[in-house]
């Protein structure tokens, strides 16, 4: 990683959270952003960081909990820690299939996440994207291609091997010992 970074390297950060719980899921802890963007910093010799955060929360009464502590996770990483927060509530589909009528959410950021991308291209020369989604290839391929350093963050237990190999260098989160925080706590069922 340091021989790419010898004169001035402004980071952009995207994480996709949604893929990003999956490796918190793995291991047991929830990742502690505050940690993690100084090891990126660190590691990667920023000059300067800007961090993008993806989300989709579920509406409000379609939970047997409050969301209340979400939306302060979201107020924290935004005042609290300067991200950029994009989120947007879950879509409900209703499907009907043999098994009967079910509820499906949705909450994909991919779309906004490419065009933050893009739209930023001319603001930072290294892009770090926290996901293991083969859907963010194509957007990989162009950012190497208009001469952006490219690293993937994820978990190999939730990794495509073309998202893995296609940027310049890979780290699974799950081997990184000093970016997590506490223990994740389940909800109790009902």
């Amino acid at each position: 990683m340091k021989k790419y970074f010898e004169k001035l390297n402004i980071i952009y950060i995207f994480i996709d959270a949604s893929n990003l719980w999956q490796a918190q899921k793995a291991k047991g802890r929830f990742l502690d952003y505050e940690k993690t963007i100084k090891f990126i910093k660190k590691n990667f010799k920023a000059s300067s960081a800007k961090i993008f955060y993806y989300t989709a929360y579920p509406a409000e009464g379609t939970r047997n909990y409050s969301l209340d502590g979400k939306h302060r996770f979201f107020t924290f990483l935004k005042k609290g820690l300067g991200f950029e927060v994009r989120k947007k509530e879950l879509k409900r589909i209703s499907i009907i299939d043999e098994h009967g009528e079910s509820i499906q959410e949705k909450g994909d950021m991919d779309v906004e996440l490419t065009i933050d991308a893009l739209h930023h291209l001319n603001k930072y020369h290294t892009a770090i994207l926290f996901s293991g989604d083969s859907d963010f290839l194509a957007l990989v391929s162009y950012l190497k291609k208009h001469n952006k350093k490219v690293f993937i963050f994820s978990s190999q237990n939730n990794i495509s091997e073309e998202l893995r190999t296609g940027g310049h260098g890979y780290s699974d989160v799950l081997k990184i010992h000093n970016i997590w925080g506490r223990q994740l706590r389940y909800r109790k069922k009902q």
